[in-house]
């Protein structure tokens, strides 16, 4: 699965060709709307307060933010048409895939699908204690390394670079934690000398003002090697140079690093055309008026959308991209090719009711079926 950052720079010329304003002229939009978010005081649900602030002042629409802890928590008030979008992370992938805690019968592989993302000038990379003397990846090796029982966003994350640097979870001592504040805190007592985050994490800044500092670990995007052995792990991770940080990142410093896109904003494939039309074309052309609300809103930016991601985008929000003139014959293709694969893995999961089987045992029969379809397709299933 290949994963591009951003536009091709034909494309963002042509985009700016126009002006927002002109497309903003017939967004039909209810008077209240709601969209489900990380939790209260994240990133997240901040960046949705400030969307919604501007749709309030430009159309009068309500939008409603319903903070969920999980990706089961937010995804399920979409399921059940409580909210008809959600500001989501790496969840978005698993859920589309149908892996971990998707991997139920109770859910499976679920046709969610793109609006809109934003990548902001931070980065979501693995940091080292500076008192531990860790200054690369390879540089992990027979370390003690934080994981988040129950997180996969976090685990496969970690997972995906010690793969950058040629390891594994076999090379490192992993100490697993209850929660990601936990496992920051062991960075504090120096049980361990490594966790993943974001850049300008709460607990990343706090490190950073202790003795133990924080140190982050580079990811080259000239390592096409690395990066090869990364993406196979996380195809959802792509190559980012980061100028907001903590620590050895700083605007003066910037590093060549790695992301991905939060919040994604994301919706049901069955979802309403004209609302999912509407709502990416107002959240794009109102971004003027919010993006200086928080620093991290210039990842709505029109030059930091990732049109050739890991989930597809949701054929309203493609007419209208192809209205602005920045969607692409490329994008197109790798669009379709998306949608298909969505297409395969409900045929999959569609097959798992006559099996008549139940925890452990479904879970493992269904990873060996999507498994064995995509590879029937010739797509790589990635998780197995």
């Amino acid at each position: 699965m290949r994963i591009k950052l951003g536009l091709c720079a034909a494309a963002t010329a042509a985009a700016f060709t126009f002006s927002t304003a002109a497309f903003a002229d017939d967004v039909k939009l209810p008077s209240t709307i709601a969209w489900s978010a990380y939790n209260t005081g994240t990133t997240g649900y901040n960046q949705s307060v400030a969307i919604g602030k501007a749709l309030k002042d430009k159309y009068g629409v309500d939008l409603r933010v319903v903070p969920g802890k999980n990706d089961i928590s937010r995804m399920g008030p979409l399921r059940s048409d409580k909210v008809q979008f959600v500001a989501n992370g790496a969840g978005t992938f698993y859920a589309s895939e149908g892996v971990f805690n998707f991997a139920a019968p109770s859910w499976g592989p679920q046709k969610v699908q793109v609006l809109m993302t934003s990548t902001s000038n931070a980065g979501l990379l693995q940091a080292a204690t500076v008192e531990s003397g860790v200054k690369s990846l390879a540089e992990l090796k027979g370390k003690p390394v934080g994981v988040v029982r129950s997180s996969p966003a976090v685990t496969i994350a970690t997972e995906a670079y010690l793969a950058f640097a040629g390891l594994t979870f076999d090379d490192v001592e992993v100490v697993e934690f209850g929660g990601y504040g936990a496992m920051w805190k062991a960075m504090e007592t120096g049980q361990i000398v490594s966790a993943f985050g974001s850049t300008v994490t709460g607990p990343a800044k706090k490190l950073e003002a202790t003795p133990k500092g924080i140190y982050w670990l580079e990811t080259p995007a000239a390592d096409k090697e690395g990066w090869k052995r990364l993406q196979k792990v996380a195809p959802y991770i792509v190559p980012h140079t980061i100028t907001l940080g903590t620590g050895n990142i700083t605007k003066e410093t910037p590093m060549d690093g790695a992301a991905y896109p939060y919040p994604i904003l994301i919706t049901r494939a069955d979802q309403d055309p004209e609302l999912v039309y509407s709502m990416v074309k107002a959240v794009h052309s109102e971004y003027d008026n919010y993006k200086d609300a928080l620093p991290a809103m210039i990842g709505w930016a029109l030059d930091r959308q990732q049109f050739e991601w890991a989930v597809p985008y949701h054929l309203s929000a493609v007419k209208y991209w192809k209205e602005v003139g920045v969607w692409t014959d490329e994008m197109e293709a790798h669009n379709n090719n998306l949608l298909k694969r969505q297409d395969i893995l409900a045929e999959a999961w569609a097959t798992m009711e006559a099996k008549n089987l139940d925890g452990e045992e479904f879970k493992v029969e269904w990873m060996k079926t999507r498994a064995d379809a995509l590879e029937s397709a010739g797509m790589d299933p990635i998780f197995k």
